[in-house]
């Protein structure tokens, strides 16, 4: 398996670039976002069209993949961090040339719908990505969770330990993590931007889905044999799924296990990061360690 392309650990006095590849901003939580990273030695370099509306987007296509081009282009920053998700990003994959992004990596950061994102830059570019919390949400994140992304960034060694969760399935994995938002992989899958899953470990979370459409999920991850030569699954926060007045009949996390059920790698649900307060950074595109025990689940990159 090819060697990702790590890009250099972040080092105080460094620039990052803040954008929004999807929705617009609440510039009003600004403010708290600069104060964290500013606290943590960085320096911050606001996309020329952040405070920008067109819709509900982050202003137009264009701007929006004007303000990514440029922070790609620009080698004083050293990190790109999406300000929040929602949905656009998928739409401004295209418009953009990451070629000086495989010559001079850097960190890009975000979940949710940024997932698009790193679905891109894992599988085109081989480049590690930071599936982390963003600047929308420090406010409400825990102190471990913030901690977890300023380690990231800036190369400090740290676990995620996990408590354990009744429908895990015990062993261990190696291999490159991959994925992010369930519902982004599934939007995703079909074209030159979907994820090969073979002998990696896969993560998906979501939030906000009818039970049905996660069975649908789950099935096309099946059928289009992307769970079948895992090295293990990882199950983050699957919150506020909804279901019909006719009842589907199973949690999500039940539909989950049920699809992967006949194959033997381990499984763990539960894990802390997706859309939680407590949503922990994990290195995508980076070989790691998976430990599901019966006292509970260990993550190490």
């Amino acid at each position: 398996m090819k060697n990702s392309i790590l890009p250099n650990n972040l080092k105080k006095g460094d620039k990052i670039s803040l954008i929004s590849t999807a929705r617009k901003i609440d510039v009003e939580k600004l403010g708290h976002a600069k104060e964290v990273l500013n606290k943590w030695g960085l320096k911050v370099v606001e996309g020329k069209n952040l405070r920008a509306e067109s819709d509900q987007f982050c202003g137009t296509d264009i701007q929006r993949a004007s303000d990514l081009q440029a922070a790609v282009n620009d080698n004083s920053i050293k990190a790109i961090i999406c300000f929040r998700g929602g949905y656009g990003t998928v739409r401004i994959l295209e418009s953009v040339d990451f070629s000086n992004l495989i010559k001079n990596p850097k960190w890009v950061c975000g979940y949710s719908d940024v997932t698009a994102l790193h679905s891109y830059l894992n599988t085109k570019c081989n480049i590690a990505t930071l599936h982390s919390t963003m600047p929308v949400n420090f406010e409400t994140n825990t102190n471990v969770a913030l901690e977890s992304f300023r380690k990231a960034l800036f190369g400090e060694k740290y676990n995620i330990i996990a408590e354990t969760h009744e429908l895990n399935r015990e062993g261990a994995a190696f291999g490159k993590i991959i994925g992010g938002n369930l519902s982004m992989l599934y939007s995703l899958s079909g074209t030159k931007f979907d994820i090969d899953t073979r002998g990696k470990i896969l993560f998906i979370e979501d939030l906000d889905e009818y039970l049905y459409h996660i069975d649908r999920m789950m099935w096309n991850l099946k059928l289009s044999g992307k769970l079948c030569n895992l090295s293990g699954l990882v199950v983050g926060g699957i919150t506020d799924m909804n279901d019909n007045e006719n009842p589907f009949g199973k949690t999500a996390v039940e539909i989950i296990k049920e699809a992967v059920e006949e194959y033997n790698y381990p499984v763990c649900f539960n894990f802390p990061c997706g859309h939680i307060d407590d949503n922990r950074t994990v290195i995508l595109n980076k070989e790691g360690k998976l430990t599901v025990a019966y006292s509970n689940v260990i993550f190490e990159q």
